[in-house]
């Protein structure tokens, strides 16, 4: 029974860790993907939830029943043909540009609000991600069994604060009434779903393989999704209740900790950077599996050539690549996830 349970918290885990990236912790995903769309954002919020319950429940169990290893596999075994290579090639490129953007973010963030050189935070991120991933699965694991629950808890207190000193803002009044620019909520749900989905595919096609245990994969991936689900909620009430102002700031869960002093700041930032730690490890350990079964370079290989790839990136202007790859990888990870559900439910029966 306890080994059960800690499977299911590992799995439950991994899974946040690699989907709350610093988007979602800093509140800027959330405010881009959900809060722009007013009271209907809930709603979103809820479909996303049970698309990561579906769609990854779907990967978990498609890697443990043919044995598939990496993302390489789990795509072009779903995807055969021109289509699937096509999908491989671009998850690759945003995971390595993803890794590359960390590494950047990492030095921006040490930088701008603790005033070291930017190349310490990169080095930082780098050193860390390589030690925790030379440990291989079990790094991956570890780390995020610590970071998920700190995420959580700092979630849950900043929330709990706001209600305290900020109950006027949040009636279900204010929150129905509330302005929003956009309106295709359903379509920015699906999107956000599947970004994310299959980013996860390179974590959780290894992690089933390993752990070889469905059942107990599939719970921890519903838990998962749930606790997601939740944090996304929390996160929408105090956006929604601090709109139109969070539009103005890059990290807005910043903006609205600053009521409640400095030392709520600096954890918060600390998490942030936790987050982005977490999902460096999660992008270099996808890349690095395939590697290994694409190319039959050894894991560890893999990190440091991962990692020597993302450094000279990280340095070059990457805001022209990035406004192309990002809506193309929305965009392909939607026709992947319907192609999934087919494989599923009809060509695989």
């Amino acid at each position: 029974m306890k080994k059960s349970s800690t499977l299911v918290f590992q799995c439950a885990a991994v899974f946040i860790g690699t989907v709350v990236g610093a988007g979602l912790a800093s509140g800027k995903e959330i405010t881009q993907f959900f809060t722009s769309y007013g009271f209907a954002s809930f709603f979103g919020i809820i479909a996303c939830g049970l698309l990561y319950i579906l769609i990854s429940s779907l990967i978990a169990s498609i890697s443990i029943k043919y044995d598939l290893n990496s993302y390489n596999e789990f795509i072009t075994f779903v995807s055969p043909g021109f289509l699937g290579k096509i999908i491989d090639f671009i998850t690759t490129l945003f995971l390595i540009s993803s890794a590359a953007i960390i590494l950047a973010g990492s030095g921006a963030l040490l930088h701008q609000y603790f005033g070291v050189s930017r190349w310490v935070g990169i080095f930082l991120m780098a050193l860390l991600s390589s030690l925790v991933l030379l440990k291989d699965t079990s790094g991956l694991i570890k780390i995020n069994s610590f970071i998920v629950p700190s995420l959580i808890t700092i979630i849950v207190s900043i929330f709990i604060l706001y209600t305290i000193f900020c109950k006027d803002m949040i009636s279900l009044n204010h929150l129905i009434s509330t302005p929003h620019p956009k309106n295709n909520w359903f379509i920015s749900s699906l999107l956000y779903a599947g970004f994310n989905l299959l980013c996860c595919s390179g974590v959780l096609v290894p992690l089933s393989k390993e752990m070889k245990d469905e059942k107990n994969i599939i719970s921890g991936l519903i838990i998962g999704s749930v606790v997601l689900s939740i944090l996304c909620v929390l996160i929408n009430i105090m956006l929604m209740s601090n709109i139109p102002y969070i539009y103005e700031y890059e990290i807005p869960l910043l903006y609205i900790s600053n009521r409640f002093g400095k030392i709520v700041q600096i954890v918060l930032l600390v998490i942030i950077w936790c987050e982005m730690f977490s999902t460096e490890v999660s992008d270099i350990y996808s890349i690095a599996k395939t590697l290994e079964t694409k190319f039959k370079i050894s894991f560890k290989k893999g990190i440091f050539i991962v990692l020597l790839l993302a450094l000279p990136i990280s340095q070059i202007g990457f805001g022209n690549l990035i406004s192309i790859i990002y809506p193309f990888f929305g965009a392909i990870s939607l026709i992947f996830m319907f192609q999934l559900l087919y494989f599923f439910f009809i060509k695989d029966k």
